[in-house]
């Protein structure tokens, strides 16, 4: 735990460091952010004859984002939708693993895996240092820069106000980190006094840090139901699954009767770490909360390739305390979601009531200081080493759980620097963009079909817990968990990649793009983050090449560059699986 913490100290104190002379350089695209849709952008400019740089403002662990972070389970919906160099990711993943030295712990012939069908051309399950290897080697033979640590300097960025508990940045609320003439960014300033300038900018981060220093608008937490006339947005308490008598709560949710005090019954001593004291709000309205974060483990229960989990230091049993509480009620599973990746590893993720996702931890993340943002990260790894620590070990959890449990550990060649732990945090929601088209749950449906589409989402409106709260009863209750099946794919329009004219005219946007939350959270998968990369790269080329706002450029030249580059842009391009 102490090499953890000063290895992100140290990352932390080196970022405020200017350097001894301040270094100026020029391209035709800044991709801020080395995520997958960074990376397929950064590809995408230079095939078309642009030079570009890929900065990641987090370590050269973090470059690929949570595809090379640990999430190996690839969410699609409906993988026909999955077109150009997206797919051509997971086809280059198929290629790696049908190379038998690519298989240490486990025959090929082995590994099974659902999501994978006899006969495809691509593979949509794979481990992160499998993923790495694809990226650096476009990397690679593009040529392509990438600086790390580089972080945009965010002192004076814009103030925020509440609009009936929704939260939209102030327009031209520029930060010290962006220089603009006019409504165009010109370079954008680093904190260690390094700038870089630019014709055209991509922001590709998880967190949207480049757009909302860019004075762009933005919004964080859940609007409410009222704000897009949606039905499954805001707090989510009673409200009942369309067509259903099931509850909206009712998935991932505690066993009836778990006590919330720290003495059973006795309500003045106290409740228990991480129930929110002023949940759950009003039914259906607005509010601050956003979906709980986690790091997607990659475990394996190959003994010669397995780190037990350990217990963190400052563990606290208190924290785990609604974990035993809920197996005393009656819960006997074990709490994750194991996918089983190849060479006998995982992508494991958070399942049940309480399990790896640190539920409330995050509200402050999306626009904390770097300093905080950091121990946020800190607060949820230990969270999890102790969840797992405690549910291999602590007396209290039922023995089979245990035992099930202790076969498994970290691999010792994944994420070595971190003895197994990634430095990827699983950033499921951040910040959002508002811009001229605002992608909603009517489009997810397709009440609304969005013109001008640059990639289509199919995946479920998803969304993970928001909070824990007390119910009428006085008991502990999980609430936010939407999980609503679509019944076809639906088009992602070009205007919420981009921002509002008045607001910047050479900037894309393909990660914290113009959603609301329910329809993010169908949105959010990395396949189509990099299908929004690419077509934000597209776009950015031919602004570039026409000397247009990315808002002017023609839709009729971009969807057939899009088309020529094997985009899937309507359902009717879509083959049936």
């Amino acid at each position: 735990m102490k090499n953890q913490f000063f290895k992100i100290l140290i990352f932390v104190l080196s970022g405020t460091l200017l350097s001894c002379s301040e270094r100026s350089t020029e391209y035709d695209v800044v991709v801020y952010g080395g995520t997958s849709a960074g990376i397929v952008a950064a590809v995408q400019a230079v095939k078309m004859g642009k030079s570009v740089i890929i900065i990641e403002p987090g370590t050269e662990q973090q470059l690929g984002g949570l595809t090379t972070g640990g999430l190996g389970a690839t969410d699609i919906g409906n993988k026909m939708v999955i077109g150009g160099i997206s797919r051509e990711f997971y086809q280059n993943i198929k290629k790696y693993y049908e190379d038998q030295k690519n298989w240490k712990w486990q025959n090929r012939e082995d590994y099974i895996e659902g999501r994978n069908k006899t006969g495809e051309d691509a593979m949509w399950t794979f481990e992160p240092s499998a993923a790495k290897k694809v990226f650096q080697k476009w990397i690679d033979k593009y040529k392509i820069p990438v600086v790390y640590g580089e972080r945009i300097v965010r002192r004076g960025e814009g103030h925020t106000v509440d609009l009936n508990g929704w939260l939209v940045a102030s327009a031209g609320s520029v930060s010290d980190g962006v220089v603009k003439e006019g409504s165009r960014i010109i370079e954008i300033v680093m904190e260690s006094g390094n700038h870089y300038k630019g014709r055209s900018f991509i922001d590709a981060t998880y967190e949207g840090d480049l757009m909302a220093g860019a004075g762009v608008s933005f919004t964080v937490g859940r609007e409410g139901n009222d704000i897009y006339n949606e039905s499954l947005n805001g707090v989510r308490t009673t409200l009942s699954i369309p067509d259903s008598d099931v509850p909206a709560w009712h998935h991932h949710q505690f066993e009836p009767a778990v006590n919330p005090y720290v003495m059973p019954q006795d309500s003045n001593s106290g409740i228990l770490p991480m129930i929110d004291r002023k949940g759950p709000g009003t039914e259906g309205a607005s509010d601050h909360r956003i979906q709980a974060y986690c790091f997607r483990m990659c475990l394996t229960d190959v003994p010669e390739n397995r780190v037990p989990f350990t217990k963190p230091e400052g563990y606290d049993e208190l924290n785990y305390e609604l974990l035993f509480r809920n197996y005393e009620a009656g819960f006997a599973r074990l709490p994750w979601i194991n996918s089983p990746m190849p060479n006998r590893k995982t992508d494991t993720n958070n399942q049940s009531a309480f399990s790896t996702d640190f539920i409330g931890a995050n509200y402050n993340y999306p626009e904390a200081s770097y300093t905080e943002r950091a121990k946020i990260i800190l607060a949820h790894r230990n969270y999890q080493k102790g969840v797992m620590w405690t549910l291999a070990n602590h007396p209290r959890i039922p023995e089979k759980i245990r035992n099930e449990i202790s076969r498994w550990g970290f691999t010792k060649d994944e994420f070595i620097e971190g003895n197994g732990w990634q430095d990827q945090l699983y950033i499921r929601e951040a910040r959002r963009m508002v811009s001229d088209v605002v992608m909603t749950q009517n489009h997810c449906q397709g009440i609304f079909v969005a013109d001008e589409s640059v990639g289509m989402g199919a995946y479920n409106m998803d969304s993970h817990h928001t909070q824990r709260y007390i119910d009428e009863k006085g008991f502990v209750k999980n609430e936010g968990d939407v999980q609503i099946g679509l019944s076809k794919p639906y088009p992602i329009s070009y205007k919420s990649i981009v921002p509002k004219k008045a607001e910047c005219t050479n900037l894309l946007v393909p990660v914290c793009l113009s959603a609301s939350h329910i329809a993010f959270g169908s949105i959010r998968m990395e396949p189509v983050f990099m299908v929004l990369g690419q077509s934000a790269a597209v776009a950015a080329c031919l602004s570039i090449d026409q000397n247009f706002s990315v808002q002017e450029v023609p839709y009729s030249a971009l969807k057939t560059n899009l088309l020529n580059l094997k985009q899937i842009l309507q359902l009717s391009e879509v083959n049936k699986e």
